[in-house]
């Protein structure tokens, strides 16, 4: 079937899978968007479904996904349905013509994303992952510095999620939580570095089946290094990122909403062999810079309203979205290296650009 397209200056018509958790944050931000209409939300508890659309909506509730993917006026489907259902709702969606959203990770195994990205690319559809974190005005601030080298050579990336809880019953924590940190790494990332290897190291202190306490550290290209920290049992939460450059450092703090950014002038300089005497060519000197502190200010926007917003701009032009299959399926790369090397106790593991079976 070919991409499903809304007439001219019509808004797009949109249908969301799924009204649990994320679900209900879908639609109230579709609701909000003048680009998109809502025309329906599909899920099996049809009761709760209509509790989140309220008792006046005109929105059509149905348990059925094949009613919703054959209503001509669907133009689009956001799915926010557990991952192992990501395969077989987004597969059928494309294949009704349909350009799809898909909540975080794009599916459950690699094989899974590249069919989706597959099939989308063969039929002309956008498909995009709902990595809301890269759409916060932060993480876009972020990404504009280091794409214009504000930090100069990225050194490293030392980040930070823990907090206590929630213990998921079946995936782990780096499954659960590292895909926040990953997804923004893709995303800020300058175009010619990526990640090239992944190590990873877990533990489980309280017999849970899997690891509650994690440390990813990834190899950059440029000979540059991330570290991850992620963990279900920390008593205190902590959602912060050092991104250090050969210029300026930058600390994003997520849970301080007064100074979510500061950059700081302050880092080490390293005199190059040509500018040494011939008596000091056999040491490097270094020396230590500590200049001022700026806080950028930011714009306070919700994140998903700019992801959704995101979404409209890429069917409507044609082009790809800041986060889309690919990006997503990059994601889910790291995290069955990271897997792979939890279970081989920490080995590196490298990465083959979307190719890792």
């Amino acid at each position: 079937m070919s991409a499903s397209r809304p007439a001219l200056d019509d808004p797009i018509g949109i249908a969301v899978i799924g009204a649990g958790y994320w679900g209900p944050n879908l639609v109230r931000n579709f609701q909000a968007t003048p680009s998109f209409r809502l025309r329906r939300l599909c899920d099996l508890d049809v009761e709760r479904a209509q509790r989140v659309l309220g008792a006046y909506s005109t929105v059509q509730v149905t348990a059925d996904l094949d009613e919703v993917l054959a209503d001509p006026d669907v133009h689009a489907v956001a799915i926010a349905t557990p991952a192992g259902t990501h395969l077989p709702v987004a597969m059928a969606a494309l294949r009704a013509g349909k350009h799809v959203l898909v909540e975080k990770p794009l599916a459950a195994t690699m094989a899974e994303g590249r069919e989706l990205v597959g099939e989308a690319a063969s039929r002309g559809l956008t498909l995009m992952c709902d990595h809301t974190y890269c759409y916060t005005p932060a993480v876009l601030r972020i990404r504009e510095l280091l794409h214009a080298g504000e930090l100069g050579d990225l050194h490293f990336l030392d980040s930070v999620r823990i907090n206590l809880g929630l213990v998921q019953r079946d995936i782990d924590v780096v499954w659960d939580l590292a895909p926040h940190d990953l997804s923004i790494l893709d995303f800020v990332l300058p175009p010619a570095i990526r990640p090239v290897a992944v190590a990873a190291h877990g533990a489980d202190g309280i017999g849970a089946g899997r690891a509650c306490v994690a440390y990813l550290t990834l190899q950059l290209s440029s000979g540059a290094i991330a570290h991850i920290h992620v963990n279900w049992l920390s008593p205190v939460k902590v959602r912060t990122a050092i991104f250090g450059g050969s210029k300026r450092t930058l600390v994003w703090d997520d849970l301080n909403p007064s100074q979510r950014l500061a950059i700081y002038d302050r880092g080490v300089d390293v005199a190059s062999p040509d500018e040494l005497g011939d008596e000091q060519r056999r040491d490097i000197l270094i020396s230590y810079r500590s200049g001022d502190m700026v806080a950028p200010a930011l714009t306070e926007r919700e994140a998903l309203r700019t992801m959704v917003e995101e979404f409209g701009r890429a069917i409507t032009t044609g082009t790809p979205a800041l986060t889309d299959g690919r990006s997503g399926l990059r994601v889910l790369e790291i995290l069955q290296a990271a897997s792979r090397s939890l279970a081989e106790g920490g080995t590196m593991i490298k990465l083959d650009e979307g190719q890792l079976a």
